[in-house]
């Protein structure tokens, strides 16, 4: 970008800017001995052509809607249309859930995202023992596919997206939407939303589980085979670093090791002999966007870089869809804190505004109670608001990638960009040159959990040391009540959904459940897709426990057991 002679001018004006101007303004020192981002990279206090000089235009940055999609998924970005508003809803009873949904529609939402609660994260019924105590309480209860009528009851599912926050029981709720779809008489090409179904994120990170990492791997690409075939507007499967950066990861952690898992569940389906340019485009990602905005852009713009590159120099992707990353945003949630709340607006702020100069396709605003309980009416308006305000009136949807070209910017995306390469390096060396054998290694040998623990404890103890302010937190205190008016989910929830769950079972065939559930079984011995026998249970009325107990039948229950050293 800039040759010899001009770099050397460059030096030679900051060498004087430094003596000057610089040394003489700064004799009683700065703010901080040292300056760092929330992941403790160390940034300067300048940055100038000579820190670019390496970059290439046309093969580094380019335009947006061409490789290497750095500054960019698609040639117009939020000019063509904004960015996907999908705020996280669930909890209580179907009946309720699908009120907030009616209400966020009405409030100017353009797609659902389906919390659900813990028994339903797990595979279990509300009237399992263990369920005691968590029906609905963080997301919606959901036993069979009437839950699941209920849940969209009102609602057009051809013509909204629905996004599905659940993991191991995933290919069931899945199969639940799908079977809704039939009932509603509508043509399964045509259903659109996202399938979580990240596995592999589950036993680096967020820790729910049923079966072994091996068999839960090998459902998850029975899902994106069938999705291939029957549901092409369907995302099976959202690889998601939120929860990685969550339980304390850095920002280049989260970018490698959810990109890692996405080549994981490429090369498993290559070896299942799809074809890359058949499966790939069906893939959707999901990252967590935190305090630092220049980190966070950064990071997806070397996210997009790094996998139009892997894609077409590992897997011989070709087609642009194959090559182009589409992701979700969601703010940070560890970042809200439960002093004083109404800061946690202006934290999610920030953190939405660096999802949308970053170039994300789909954005989930934190409400600012969170850190209390379940998001209230009001706070979920104003996070939504957030968003709307962003798009509408802040002029950062207008330009496409406008801090592309920024020195800091893309001297940061390079370095962003050699850390994930060296993250995923090394997990393709722990797998003898397979990503998918790096990571299902890395799991058991604690590669990732030491890593992010690691990088979390570093953080905690610049926090505990004053070093990282948390404003109300260890800086800018106060002492009066500050908590809002929070949600409480209603007691008699559990009696109403087991009361639902118990007439759903006196009202079916009993014979055709065994039935349907013993051709879940087969598929499984016979090593078939899954996926139809599970939209025949399920039509069938039977449970998600019912289903998921076949599964932890043939493959046992998965118990983590870590090397620690």
């Amino acid at each position: 970008m800039f040759d010899e002679d001009d770099l050397e001018t460059i030096r030679e004006s900051r060498t004087a800017w430094e003596a000057e101007t610089l040394d003489p303004f700064i004799e009683g020192g700065e703010r901080k001995d040292r300056f760092a981002t929330v992941s403790n990279h160390e940034v300067d206090r300048l940055y100038t052509p000579e820190d670019i000089a390496d970059v290439d235009f046309e093969t580094d940055i380019g335009f947006p809607g061409e490789p290497p999609y750095t500054r960019g998924a698609y040639p117009t970005m939020y000019r063509g249309r904004t960015w996907t508003m999908r705020q996280f809803a669930g909890f209580g009873t179907a009946e309720e859930t699908n009120e907030r949904f009616h209400y966020l529609i009405d409030e100017g939402q353009t797609g659902l995202s389906t919390a659900f609660d813990m028994p339903s994260l797990m595979g279990l019924d509300s009237d399992h023992p263990m369920s005691e105590g968590e029906v609905g309480k963080e997301g919606v209860a959901v036993d069979t596919l009437r839950d699941m009528e209920i849940l969209f009851d009102g609602i057009d599912i051809g013509e909204v997206s629905t996004s599905f926050t659940i993991n191991p029981s995933a290919p069931v709720i899945y199969a639940m939407y799908i079977a809704l779809a039939d009932k509603q008489g509508l043509d399964r090409e045509e259903i659109r939303g996202t399938l979580q179904n990240d596995m592999l994120k589950e036993f680096i990170a967020q820790k729910e589980w049923v079966i072994p990492p091996e068999p839960s791997l090998d459902v998850v690409t029975d899902t994106i085979e069938f999705a291939v075939e029957e549901t092409p507007k369907f995302h099976p499967v959202s690889i998601s670093g939120y929860h990685i950066r969550e339980a304390g990861s850095t920002a280049a952690q989260e970018a490698a090791f959810t990109l890692a898992d996405g080549f994981a569940y490429a090369e498993d389906c290559l070896d299942r002999g799809l074809d890359i340019d058949e499966f790939a485009p069906l893939f959707s990602f999901f990252f967590n966007s935190h305090n630092s905005i220049f980190e966070e852009v950064a990071k997806f713009r070397a996210c997009r870089r790094v996998y139009a590159r892997v894609m077409k120099e590992w897997y011989g992707a070709e087609r642009d869809e194959s090559k182009r990353l589409k992701f979700h945003t969601q703010t940070a949630g560890q970042s809200l804190t439960a002093q004083q709340p109404l800061n946690n607006i202006v934290r999610t702020t920030i953190q939405a505004l660096a999802g949308v100069l970053g170039g994300t396709q789909s954005l989930h605003t934190n409400s600012y109670d969170e850190a209390l309980a379940l998001p209230s009416e009001e706070a979920v308006r104003v996070a939504l608001r957030t968003q709307q305000i962003i798009a509408e009136e802040s002029g950062a949807a207008d330009i496409v990638d406008p801090m592309g070209g920024s020195f800091a910017i893309e001297k940061l995306t390079n370095e962003m960009e050699a850390e994930i390469t060296d993250y995923l390096e090394e997990i393709k060396e722990m797998g003898d040159g397979s990503v998918r054998d790096g990571v299902l290694k890395g799991i058991p040998d604690g590669y990732f959990h030491r890593e992010i623990q690691e990088a979390a404890y570093e953080y905690q103890k610049r926090v505990d040391a004053g070093e990282e302010t948390v404003v109300g937190v260890n800086a800018y205190e106060i002492e009066e009540e500050t908590d809002p008016d929070i949600l409480k989910v209603d007691p008699a929830t559990r009696d109403r959904q087991l009361e639902r769950l118990e007439e759903v079972k006196a009202e079916r065939d009993d014979a055709a459940v065994e039935d349907a559930l013993d051709a879940v079984s087969a598929a499984i011995e016979n090593d078939d897709n899954v996926m139809p026998s599970i939209i025949e249970a399920v039509k069938a009325y039977a449970t998600m426990g019912e289903i998921m107990a076949v599964f932890e039948e043939h493959y046992g229950s998965y118990q983590e057991t870590l090397v620690t050293a």
